[in-house]
């Protein structure tokens, strides 16, 4: 299973601010998950960096839209992979080995299809609504199940 997808993916190379600065083949990551060092968020000033990126795609030509362009752009060169049997990817599009989702630490439901979706895989949705109180009284509000 492809974990990682190239920053090229997500950029717009023909803008010099990006070409000059990122490697086209850099591995991206799924930025839905991430486990951060704060003393080292701090002292790195990461919150200034993402609003730098931020402020720098007004126009919307470095990336087009999302929260993972600029996670790319913020982070680069500041991470460190995480053990993949410890952070189980792909519930939401593909088939994972029962056995890492036995013993993932973080069951990721990347994807388009989201167990909490219409269209969520059906053998994915035990493992989400097994810890959603469907008698909460918002989601009672929310229609929800």
């Amino acid at each position: 299973m492809e974990t990682f997808h190239r920053y090229h993916k997500y950029l717009n190379y023909s803008h010099p601010l990006i070409r000059e600065h990122f490697d086209p083949d850099a591995c991206g990551w799924a930025f839905g998950m991430n486990v951060f060092d704060l003393v080292e968020w701090r002292k790195r000033n990461v919150t200034s960096i993402y609003h730098y990126w931020q402020e720098k795609n007004v126009d919307r030509t470095l990336w087009k839209l999302g929260t993972l362009p600029p996670g790319l752009l913020t982070f680069y060169g500041l991470t460190e992979p995480l053990d993949p049997t410890w952070h189980v990817l792909g519930l939401g599009y593909t088939n994972v080995d029962p056995h890492l989702i036995e013993k993932g630490a973080v069951l990721h439901f990347n994807g388009n299809s989201k167990p909490w979706l219409k269209i969520g895989m059906e053998k994915y949705k035990p493992l989400w609504e097994k810890f959603v109180d469907y008698s909460h009284p918002l989601l009672q509000q929310c229609n929800f199940h």
